[in-house]
Parts: structure tokens; C-alpha cells; sequence
């Protein structure tokens, strides 16, 4: 019981912290010392990730198997708690000078995060089951913090209706296959899967268990909660669920693959290869027509998510490496391009109009040109690291075999560059200046222009990524062996 204890050490330390701040909130007079509470579950978060990343090597195996701790959970574990971390520093500023800064703000990112933890170390279905709901919970919450606002109430009503929706279906899939294999442990599951050798039940079984993952990472068809969602939570929010939930769902979505169904490869690849493609479509031609920089970067999230599963569809070592290096470059994208809508103001107010950035480069050289490195870098033009990152996924999924994926990738990749140099255009050749004023936050500049220099000097050589393909590929043969 010990060693099971000191495995998931850092999940209880963080639940105890989320506990800590609840009640030291409530007797200190609750928003008194909210701003203060951001920092110190900023530098938990800091703290956690150093002490896990460099906690060790081998696996782990807690509780008869029901949580794992490997490399490849504790790769996704760094990731998660420091894109937690930034988003809630750049989020201080923000929501302080709106009035939405709560104390239970941090509180439900902590839970959040320790759900996330737990998901992405599952071996077993009521694990997994308990991890995605204590995620998906404090989600619900944060989505609709803005309480005055129609648009936030809808927001986390779509979200909670929608996400209990495709809780109804992992749980009905979760039941089938408890049903046909005899266990929820995944290492039960595989041996029953083993050489491809899957019932019917058991096959109906997985269909329902990856719709439900599916929506957790916003995969088409069940991608219909994300741009309204999206729009309608306090920006910082929408950062948040841009950033470390999708990295934990694309994580237990390959938790559940390999470890449960890693003998039925033929049957769920073909499966996540078709919403690999549907998400890459979509996502490409939905966002055309978007004005609003929320719902255009909602899009942008779909659509990436299908670059990201083209490594799952792989079914290989190889694959899962590119996905982890795509998910954590997709991460940086994102916090810096968040730092930067951030900054959109007009009269104190926020701005997503698009439009409102014509001719900013003129007023804001530097911060333009940050912009145009990550927006180029979303786009996949090379030698930005986005452009690695796709195409590492294409070199995994050509060596699975699945070269008319990754065409229809580089098709759909062409397609959803036009919506992000149309930024671009905007900033250095509108027609107009644009009626936008940008926050002077000192915070959010670093985050800026920080994720902007790891974009355009991490794909020099000798720099080689600061290293984070090596690791990937450590991680992910923890998980495929």
C-alpha cells in the first residue's frame, strides 16, 4: 500500500493543495487573496512538473494495475501542468481587471488538472471513467464563470449537456467491454484482444468507448460544443481548454488503444484515421468564413487534433512519438496566440474581431511580427516548428501504410492556411487601421514573444527542439512495447 501511495504521490499532493486553498479561501475572506492564489497554484504546478520530470525512469504499476505511471504518462503529465501553469499566470491580469478573478477560479483548475493526471495514468475503466469526470466537472464550472453573461451560461450549459451526452456513451462502451472481456483492467482487455481476435460485443464495445474520447478532443462528429464554447467562456478559459485538456484526452486516447486494444490495431485505426480526416476537413473549410478569433481558433483545434491522430492511427511506436512532439508544440502555439488575443482591447473591452487588426503592424512592429511566427507556425509553413510537427505525423502515417491520409492532410493543410495568413494580411496590409488598443501587460508580452522564439529558433540545428523528440520517443516506447 505504500509503494502504491508513493506512485500517485503528486495526484495526492495536488488534491490535498486544491483542498488547502478551498478552505483557506473561505476563511480569509474567499476573493481577498484570489490573485495570490493564481501564483502559488501556478508555482505548484511549476514545482510538480519539475518533480515528476525528473522523478525517474521504469514504470509503475499502483492499485492491481488501475494506475500506471510510465514514461509516456509522465511526458504528458509535464505538459499538462505547465501549459496549467501559463495559462493561469497569463489569466491573472485579465480576469482581475474584468472582476471575474474567484478564489474557486485556481481551485477548479488544480481539480481539474489532478483529473487530468489521472486520465492520462488509467489502466483500468473505472479509473479512467473517475479521471475524465473530475476533469470534465471543473470544466463545466469554469466555462460559465462568467455568470453575467448569457453567452458564458450557454456556454458551460452546451458544454455540460454535451459532455454528459458523451459520458452516456464511453460509460455504455466501458460496459460493453466489461462484458465480453470479463475485467475493466486494461491488461485484461489486451489478452482478450490479442491477435486481432475481437467479438462483435467487444468491437461495439470500442466504437463507443473512442466516440466518447472523441469528444473530449473535439473530434469530428463529435466536435459541435467546441466553437461555441470556445466563444463563449472569459478568454483565459477558452486558453485553458485550447491547451492542457487536449493534451490529456489525446493522451488517454492512446492510453485506451495500447494498452487495452493494442491486439486490435486493424480494427480501431481505420476508425480514428476516418475522424483524423472528417476533423482535418472541417476544421480547414469551417473556419474560412469565421470572424471572430475565438471560434477561428476553436476551428484551428479540430483541425489539429486531426493532424495529432493521424499519429494514433499509425498504431506505431513511431506514430506515438510525432503525436506527443505535435501536442506539445501545439500547446506552445496556442498559449503564445492566446497571450496575444489577450492583449485585444478596444475602450478597456475586449476585441475578437479579426478585423480590428488591420494595419496593427504599423503601431506594433514587434508584436505583429510575434503574431506572423505563430500564425505562420499553425499554418505549418516551414521552417516554423509547426511545419515539423506536421510533418513528423506524415512520416509516422506513411510508414503505417496510410499515405491517402496523409494527402488528404497536406490537402487540408493548404486549405486552413488561407484563415491564418488572412491575419497576417490583416496586420500588415489592411485596408484601415484597426480600431484595437493592445494590453500593456508585461505578462502577457513574455508569453508572447516567448512562445514566439521557441517557434522560430527550436527547428535550428543543434538546437534540435531543446531535446523534446528524444524524450518523446522514450515515452512512447513505454507505452508501445
Amino acid at each position: 500500500m505504500s509503494a502504491d501511495l508513493g506512485t500517485i504521490l503528486p495526484e495526492i499532493l495536488l488534491s490535498l493543495f486544491a483542498i488547502l486553498g478551498l478552505l483557506g479561501a473561505v476563511y480569509t475572506g474567499k476573493d481577498a487573496l484570489a490573485s495570490a492564489l493564481v501564483w502559488v497554484t501556478s508555482a505548484v504546478f511549476l514545482g510538480l512538473a519539475a518533480w515528476i520530470g525528473l522523478s525517474g525512469e521504469g514504470t509503475h504499476i499502483a492499485f492491481n494495475g488501475m494506475f500506471v505511471d510510465d514514461g509516456f504518462a509522465r511526458f504528458a503529465k509535464v505538459v499538462i501542468l505547465l501549459s496549467a501553469a501559463a495559462v493561469l499566470v497569463m489569466s491573472e491580469g485579465y480576469m482581475k481587471s474584468r472582476d471575474l478573478l474567484r478564489f474557486e477560479y485556481p481551485v477548479l483548475v488544480a481539480l481539474s488538472v489532478v483529473g487530468m493526471m489521472m486520465m492520462v495514468s488509467a489502466g483500468d475503466l473505472m479509473a479512467l471513467y473517475m479521471g475524465l469526470e473530475l476533469q470534465s466537472l471543473a470544466l463545466y464550472v469554469v466555462a460559465s464563470l462568467r455568470r453575467d453573461s448569457a453567452r458564458s451560461t450557454e456556454a458551460g450549459l452546451k458544454y455540460f449537456v454535451l459532455g454528459a451526452l458523451s459520458s452516456g456513451l464511453l460509460l455504455y462502451g466501458a460496459s460493453l467491454v466489461y462484458g465480453y472481456a470479463g475485467t475493466t483492467l486494461f491488461s485484461g482487455i489486451i489478452q482478450t484482444a490479442q491477435h486481432g481476435d475481437v467479438s462483435l460485443g467487444l468491437l461495439f464495445g470500442l466504437i463507443f468507448l473512442i466516440a466518447g474520447l472523441a469528444f473530449k478532443v473535439s473530434a469530428v462528429p463529435f466536435h459541435m460544443w467546441t466553437p461555441d464554447v470556445y466563444e463563449g467562456a472569459p478568454t483565459p478559459v477558452t486558453a485553458f481548454f485550447a491547451t492542457a485538456p487536449k493534451v490529456a484526452a489525446m493522451a488517454l486516447f492512446a492510453r485506451v488503444m495500447h494498452d487495452a486494444f493494442g491486439g486490435a490495431i486493424k480494427d480501431w485505426s481505420q476508425v480514428v484515421a476516418l475522424l483524423s480526416v472528417l476533423s482535418m476537413l472541417l476544421g480547414a473549410f469551417a473556419a474560412i468564413g469565421q470572424t471572430n478569433i475565438k471560434r477561428l481558433m476553436a476551428y484551428s483545434s479540430i483541425a489539429h487534433m486531426g493532424y495529432a491522430l493521424i499519429g494514433l492511427a499509425a498504431g506505431t511506436a513511431l506514430g506515438i512519438q510525432s503525436m506527443l512532439v505535435y501536442m506539445a508544440i501545439y500547446v506552445t502555439m496556442n498559449i503564445g496566440t492566446f497571450a496575444f488575443i489577450l492583449m485585444m482591447e478596444r475602450d478597456g473591452q475586449p476585441v475578437t474581431d479579426i478585423s480590428a487588426l488591420n494595419q496593427f503592424a504599423k503601431r506594433e512592429p514587434g508584436k505583429a511580427l510575434a503574431m506572423l511566427v505563430l500564425m505562420f507556425s499553425l499554418a505549418g509553413v516551414p521552417p516554423m516548428l509547426g511545419f515539423f510537427a506536421k510533418f513528423g505525423v506524415w512520416q509516422a502515417g506513411v510508414d503505417a501504410g496510410l499515405v491517402w491520409l496523409v494527402v488528404v492532410s497536406a490537402f487540408a493543410s493548404a486549405i486552413g492556411a488561407y484563415y491564418y495568413l488572412r491575419i497576417v494580411f490583416f496586420m500588415y496590409f489592411g485596408s484601415e487601421d484597426g480600431a484595437i488598443e493592445v494590453n500593456g501587460s508585461k505578462t502577457l508580452w513574455v508569453f508572447l514573444m516567448g512562445a514566439a522564439a521557441i517557434i522560430g529558433i527550436a527547428w535550428v540545428p543543434g538546437i534540435n527542439m531543446f531535446g523534446i523528440g528524444a524524450i518523446a520517443e522514450l515515452a512512447a516506447t513505454s507505452l508501445v512495447n
